[in-house]
Formats: structure tokens, C-alpha cells, sequence
């Protein structure tokens, strides 16, 4: 049985490994201490909380749908390893500014003229920092590894992932907001030495000059108008370029039928992430009656499941990339979140109305270990659905192509998250009740496991890789 914990010894693994742990921990400790900070001890209205964490979210995943095409064209046609030090290099400086943002809000120093300012700057570089480094940490995997190891690669990068988010969500909720910019800067540090040792991944492919020929067009058309009307142009041909690179990029990548299936079945993945994302605190506070210290929980949970998943796909596949087990795992998901539905109903018709409880008092309630189960559950499930259909991405396309691949299902997979906060907001304003909204989740499984098994098929009728 091939085991993945061999390749943390490795240097071709370990740099990479340690890097991108230190990014999504990064990541998640300046936006959980930004947005907690501001929420708890500047605003007081529900209305201004509610649009800040909408701004917030909006900003981070903005970059995500600009600029995806240009990050997965420059991480195919640069030295992948390259581009890790330039991003892990402007982290620097990015973490600069929103440790200065956060520290003026601390003192109460131009607080909402200039502090929160600074911090929304920063975490919108942030998210163009991720933006640039996501293609390149599934990408460089098929070239530091052998095809065999590739999937325990996968499985360990996402296993990382989900532990470094819960690191950095439940240290934001506990340390002060002057501890967490020095942090934020000391851990930008460490990712920057780490990334030094990442060994060289060179392109494996020339420049594509017809991308360059549409740059130096679009720059002939602004440059045909005077200075003021230049300047109000640019953004716009900016855009219709990113716009028209991403759409060409997601046509190209999607004509493979293997990638076509991964990466709907990845997007539709998270669009129910996202539901469900967006039900857990309502759910705890008015169904399970519990505080945010238990709405965060739930959240730990989830993150140790989806992390237990990722690492147990490797072991039933024993190395092999394969789509055999998705329906079967999205399934058992699905039936997973419907019994997290009936166990709320439960603890909603025994419990009644009365005041939040804390995570001690959470735990002594007969109902609790069946909730906690469920959520684990569901959560592993999902890491073994999720994680083969990621190695499939830097698999089954073409080696010089498999950063654009990796952006092309970034952009998707954005798309899917905003439709599923759509879908949960628009439910909500229907009236549906909280809990309710769960069968929903339970039911888009069902489309999950179709697209798996689509992908399963196209897989097999694919011919055989070396």
C-alpha cells in the first residue's frame, strides 16, 4: 500500500507543502481576525456587519475571477518555483499594510477612514496572491513527482490546506488583534524562506504569442485616445480582456471530457460547500440554540473530516488516480447531511425555545456526540469525493497545460461559490427555514454523484496513461 508520509522527508515535496500551509494559514488568520475585529468592536448595527462581511468576501474572491487566466498562462510558460518566491515575496508587503491597518483600528486611529481602508487593500491583495499562487501548488506536483505519488501529493496539500484554515480560523477568535499583525507579518516571513527551497519546476512549453499579440492590440486601441479618455479606458479594455482570457481558457480546458466531468463535479462540490457553509452559524444560534464558540465548532469539525478524507482516498487507491470511488462518496454524503437534518429536527422539537449555550453545555446535551458524528461524516465524505477529481486536473491534461487547467477550474469553482451564496441568500429571503434548507444540500449530492459518475465513465473509456 503506497502511504503519502514518505514525501514529507522529500524536498521536492516538503518546501512546497510547507509554503502553501503557511499561505491558507496566513490567509485565514488576517481575514478571521480582520473581519472578527471589526464586527465584535467597531460596528454596532447588524445592517453595517452584514455589508462589510459581504464587501469582505466580495473583494477576496474578485481577483479569483479577473485574473485566473493570466495566473494559469504565466504558471505554464515560467519557472513555477519561480513565481512561488515573487508571490511569497509581495506577501511581505501585503501583510504590511494590513498589519498596519489592523493595529491603527486597535489604537482607534482613523478607524473607518483609513485603518478599515488599509485592511480591505490588503486582503484584496490577498486575494490576487492566491489568485497567482493556486494553479502552481496542484500544477508543479506531476513535475517533482512520479505519476504514482501524484494523488498522496494531492491528498497531502489538501489534508494541509483544511488544517492550516482551522489553525488560522480558531487562532483569529482567541489571540488580540495587535498579536495577530505581528502574526500575520512573522508567518509571511517564514513562508518566504520556506518557498526559497522549492526546487525548480521550468515551463514546459514556449510562450504562447498569441496572447501577447491581443495585449499589444488592445494597448494599440487605448493608446488611439487622448490622456483623460485613456485613462478611463483602460480599466475597461483590462477587463474585456480578462473577460474574454477566461472564457477562451475554460472552453480550451473543458474539451476533454475528464476535465470537463472533474471540474463540474469540483464546482457543483462547492457550491454545496458553500451552502452549507453559509447554514452552519444561523443553524447553531436559532435551531441548535448554541454561541459562536460552538458555531466555530463546527467548523473545526468539518475541517479535521474533509482532512481525515483526503488522506483515506489515497490509501483505498492505493496511488491510482481514479474517479471509482466519487459516486459511491458523494452519496454517503449526501445521506450524511440528511441525517444531520434529522438530528436538528430532533434537538429543535426537545429543546425549545431558551438562552445560547456554550461548547460545555453544548456537549453535555444527549444530541450533541449525533451531531458532531453527522458533521464528520459529512465532511469526510466529502474529502473523498473532492480530492481524486483535484489530481485529475494535473493528470489527465497535458503537462505543459496543467496550471491553466488548475485556473480554469478556479474560475468555475468561484462562479459555483457565488451562485451557492446566492442560492442560500435567496432561500432565506423566501422564508424557507434554516433547517429546511438542508434537504436541499442533501438533494444536490445526488447531482454530485452523477457527475462522478460521468467522470468515472469518461475515465474509463479514456485511453490508458503511462
Amino acid at each position: 500500500m503506497l502511504t503519502s508520509t514518505y514525501l514529507l522527508k522529500q524536498r521536492r515535496f516538503l518546501p512546497l507543502f510547507a509554503t502553501q500551509l503557511l499561505n491558507a494559514f496566513n490567509d485565514n488568520l488576517y481575514k478571521n481576525a480582520m473581519v472578527l475585529f471589526v464586527v465584535y468592536s467597531v460596528y454596532s448595527s447588524a445592517e453595517a456587519e452584514a455589508q462589510f462581511s459581504a464587501i469582505a468576501s466580495g473583494l477576496f474572491i474578485l481577483p479569483f475571477f479577473l485574473l485566473s487566466a493570466l495566473a494559469g498562462q504565466m504558471a505554464d510558460m515560467r519557472d513555477k518555483a519561480m513565481i512561488i518566491r515573487m508571490v511569497k515575496t509581495a506577501e511581505i508587503f501585503i501583510m504590511t499594510i494590513g498589519a498596519i491597518g489592523l493595529v491603527m483600528a486597535w489604537q482607534g486611529l482613523l478607524t473607518t477612514s483609513a485603518a478599515i481602508p488599509l485592511m480591505l487593500l490588503a486582503l484584496f491583495a490577498m486575494g490576487i496572491h492566491s489568485t497567482f499562487f493556486g494553479p502552481i501548488k496542484y500544477a508543479i506536483l506531476p513535475q517533482h513527482l512520479n505519476h504514482q505519488e501524484v494523488l498522496a501529493g494531492t491528498g497531502l496539500v489538501e489534508a494541509g490546506t483544511y488544517i492550516a484554515i482551522l489553525a488560522g480560523t480558531i487562532l483569529a477568535g482567541f489571540i488580540a488583534v495587535e498579536v495577530a499583525a505581528g502574526l500575520v507579518m512573522v508567518t509571511a516571513l517564514i513562508g518566504f524562506f520556506t518557498s526559497r527551497q522549492v526546487p525548480p519546476a521550468p515551463p514546459l512549453t514556449e510562450e504562447d504569442p498569441g496572447e501577447f499579440e491581443t495585449i499589444a492590440n488592445l494597448k494599440c486601441i487605448v493608446c488611439n485616445f487622448g490622456g483623460l479618455a485613456r485613462m478611463l479606458m483602460a480599466p475597461f479594455v483590462f477587463l474585456f480582456w480578462t473577460v474574454g482570457s477566461s472564457v477562451k481558457l475554460v472552453r480550451k480546458t473543458m474539451r476533454q471530457r475528464e476535465v470537463f466531468y472533474a471540474i463540474l463535479a469540483i464546482s457543483f462540490f462547492w457550491t454545496i460547500g458553500a451552502v452549507l457553509f453559509i447554514q452552519f452559524p444561523p443553524l447553531a444560534k436559532n435551531v441548535l440554540l448554541a454561541s459562536k464558540q460552538v458555531a466555530s465548532l463546527f467548523l473545526v469539525i468539518f475541517s479535521v473530516g474533509v482532512a481525515i478524507g483526503s488522506v483515506a482516498i489515497n490509501a483505498l487507491l492505493k496511488g491510482d488516480v481514479s474517479a471509482r470511488f466519487a459516486p459511491a462518496s458523494v452519496i454517503a454524503m449526501g445521506v450524511f447531511v440528511a441525517a444531520f437534518y434529522f438530528v436538528c429536527r430532533a434537538w429543535e422539537s426537545s429543546m425549545g425555545a431558551g438562552p445560547l449555550m456554550g461548547i460545555g453545555e453544548f456537549l453535555t446535551q444527549p444530541l450533541a456526540p449525533l451531531v458532531l458524528l453527522t458533521l464528520l461524516l459529512i465532511a469526510i465524505a466529502g474529502g473523498m469525493f473532492v480530492v481524486p477529481l483535484y489530481a485529475f486536473l494535473t493528470t489527465k491534461c497535458a503537462p505543459a497545460e496543467a496550471a491553466r487547467t488548475v485556473a480554469a477550474n478556479n474560475i468555475v469553482n468561484s462562479g459555483a461559490m457565488v451562485a451557492g451564496s446566492l442560492i442560500a441568500g435567496g432561500l432565506s429571503a423566501a422564508g424557507i427555514p434554516i433547517v429546511e434548507q438542508l434537504l436541499l444540500s442533501a438533494a444536490m449530492c445526488l447531482v454530485s454523484a452523477w457527475l462522478g459518475a460521468m467522470l468515472h465513465r469518461a475515465e474509463k473509456m479514456a485511453p490508458a496513461t503511462a
